[in-house]
This record gives C-alpha cells, structure tokens and sequence, in this order.
C-alpha cells in the first residue's frame, strides 16, 4: 500500500537486540552449567534452604519439564525449576533457583510492580491479541479513531515489557543479597551467578527496547496514513 517500508528497519533492530541478548544468556549459562560449586548442593534443596532462611515456608518448589522453563507463579506460590536446574549444583542452575526465590520474596513483601505485573496480565493479553487487527482493520477502513485504538492496546504490551524490568532486577538483586547472606557460593562462584543473573537481564532490556521500537513503528505509519489522507 505504501511501498517499501522503511519502518521494518525498527523491527528488525529490535530482533537483532532480543537475538543478541538470547545469545548471551545462553552463552552464560552454558559456561556456568559446567561449573559445580564447591558446596555441591542441589540447586531445588538451595532455594527451599535459602526461602527458609528468609521466613517463607509458603512457597512449594517443584520440577517442570523444559530448558530454562524455570519461573514462579504468585497465584498459587509454586516455583518452578526446569529439568536441567532442579538436580543440579552448578553456578548457574544456583543463580536461577535464587532468580526464581527472589520473586517469591517480591510476592512476601508484596512487591508494588509484581503486584501491578500480576494484575495487569489479563487487560495485556486482550490487548496484545486485539492491538493489531484493530490497528490494521483502521488503516484498510482508514478510520482513524481504530488505528489509534490499536496503537493503545499495543501500548499496554509496551507497559508489561516496561514494568517486567524493575520486577526482574529486583529479583535477581535480591538473589545476589540472599546468596551471599547464606554463603552458598564462594567469592569466585557469586561472580558467576552475577554473569548470569545480569545476562538474563539483559533479555527483558532488549524485550522492551523491541516493544517501545514497535510502538514508534505504529505511531509512523498512523502518522504517514494521515499525510497521505491530507494529500
């Protein structure tokens, strides 16, 4: 309808940045995986131990089945390890559980952005599903009242993306503070765990950084949609 775009520019950067970061964590994971820590101790047997210590006993740990699957549900305060996570002593299966425990912390001192996060899901997953055949429904109709109604619901997607950052980097701070407190990993293994904890955090940056790059594209063609009916 318009040609070459040069708006897809945006979202290939914003794969390139998620291909970067998915890269990396990978990488360090991998490089972690094979590093066993000296108090050989199951990365499922750390957490609950780590939790413990903390003043949670509410949260059930269980093992799932997948690479890196590992997460935690504050519904039902289940956490979750993958396969690869829940046996194993390594540096990075360690630095995952403790990710994944900090959460729970969050969902203990009920955590403002996990609680927003938890709430928002069901308004962002209707908004994500309806944001682009609303948006482009507008432009073929070239009714733009619809276009601009896509642009919010994608907009929603957009906060999810922004408020996941803090929820993640808190998480991960607090895995670090709680690691180190219980002197599960030595000086040498807590740099490991930081590499991978800051790796994978680095995927939810790039995560935002695509969906704020999204955003910029829809706003541009609205915007050139409109030229193009002034003409």
């Amino acid at each position: 309808m318009y040609g070459y775009d040069s708006t897809y520019l945006l979202v290939i950067l914003g794969l390139v940045l998620g291909m970067l970061a998915q890269s990396g964590v990978k990488r360090a994971y991998e490089t972690y995986s094979r590093v066993h820590t000296q108090a050989g101790i199951p990365a499922s047997s750390m957490v609950q131990d780590l939790l413990r210590r903390n003043g949670n006993d509410r949260v059930t740990v269980q093992k799932i089945a997948g690479s890196l699957t590992d997460h935690y549900n504050p519904a039902d305060e289940t956490l979750s390890l993958s396969e690869g996570v829940y046996a194993s002593d390594s540096v990075a299966a360690v630095a995952v559980a403790a990710h994944e425990a900090g959460h729970a912390m969050q969902k203990m001192d009920a955590y403002a952005p996990l609680t927003l996060r938890s709430i928002s899901v069901p308004v962002v997953n209707f908004g994500s599903q309806a944001a682009m055949p609303i948006f482009f429904v507008g432009l073929i109709m070239s009714f733009r009242p619809l276009v601009y109604l896509g642009i919010g619901l994608f907009g929603l997607s957009v906060f999810f993306s922004l408020i996941t950052l803090p929820v993640e980097l808190d998480a991960s701070h607090r895995a670090l503070k709680m690691l180190e407190a219980g002197e599960y990993l030595n000086a040498e293994e807590m740099v490991g765990a930081k590499k991978v904890l800051c790796s994978a955090a680095m995927t939810y940056v790039a995560s935002a950084l695509a969906s704020l790059l999204n955003l910029a594209r829809l706003l541009m063609i609205a915007q050139r949609g409109n030229r193009n009916r002034e003409r």
